[in-house]
């Protein structure tokens, strides 16, 4: 990737606030915008590449070194899925420790 020494690479999931930024990756990568669930890639604060969590399809700005960027968000996804499947879902994590717990004396 050809970015500065300081470029600041960020990888989070895109929330509402991201649409447009998905609809331009999108426009730039000639397809249509990503539906459901995705995680964005950020450099130095521009949206370059963005992974559908469900399909794993991509959107990347044609114009700007996005491999490694698509490489990140596949690795981060994987990443998260295996945190997922190994720790079960946070709502069921956040259950355990809200159940009753009977004490004998």
């Amino acid at each position: 990737m050809t970015t500065s020494p300081a470029a600041a690479i960020v990888i989070r999931h895109a929330t509402d606030a991201d649409r447009g930024a998905l609809a331009d990756l999108a426009i730039l990568d000639s397809r249509e915008p990503l539906a459901g669930a995705a995680l964005i890639a950020e450099v130095d604060g521009a949206a370059r590449a963005a992974l559908d969590l469900h399909d794993g399809s991509v959107a990347a700005d044609p114009f700007a070194p996005t491999a490694e960027l698509v490489e990140l968000l596949r690795l981060h996804a994987r990443a998260t899925r295996a945190a997922r499947s190994a720790h079960g879902s946070l709502r069921g994590r956040v259950a355990s420790f809200m159940r009753p717990v009977s004490v004998r004396a």
